[in-house]
């Protein structure tokens, strides 16, 4: 038996969308990190980007469970001694809800230059149902209710 590899003239890359109404944070993100990084495919190699592109919409209606509307913050560092900000879920969620999605998933990805690689090209977030990737054709992406419901 040899050791598959992929080459990059058997990368296939596809689009998809998801819309993110009523979605769990953690459970989209996780879905999502999954394919932008191409771990759903069979021909999966973990040293290269064999993931699909991913368009999330309504990044503004996502939900998150327990306390974590209230207690949730994001920490950012402006690079001076003791300049720590912390921004609250819910600011954080009004003035820029793409971010709170693309945090998500950039947790769930290796803190690598592949990871990051995959970041920036693969992902977009949009806060509301328009995007301007309408030639793309995506394909729509649902996740099991199993998954959904929580």
């Amino acid at each position: 038996m040899k050791t598959y590899s992929a080459t990059p003239k058997d990368i296939d890359r596809r689009w998809y969308i998801v819309d993110a109404e009523g979605m769990v944070l953690g459970r989209l993100a996780s879905e999502v990190a999954k394919i932008i990084r191409g771990k759903h495919k069979p021909m999966y190699t973990p040293h290269m980007d064999t993931g699909d592109f991913v368009i999330v919409i309504n990044a503004s209606k996502v939900q998150v469970t327990g306390r974590k509307a209230e207690q949730k913050t994001y920490f950012s560092h402006t690079g001076y001694m003791g300049h720590e900000k912390h921004t609250p879920f819910a600011t954080m969620l009004a003035k820029h809800p793409e971010r709170i999605i693309e945090k998500a998933v950039y947790g769930m990805l290796p803190k690598t230059t592949l990871g990051r690689q995959v970041l920036r090209r693969k992902l977009r977030v949009f806060a509301g149902a328009e995007h301007p990737h309408v030639a793309q054709n995506p394909a729509k992406l649902t996740f099991s209710s199993a998954e959904a419901s929580k």
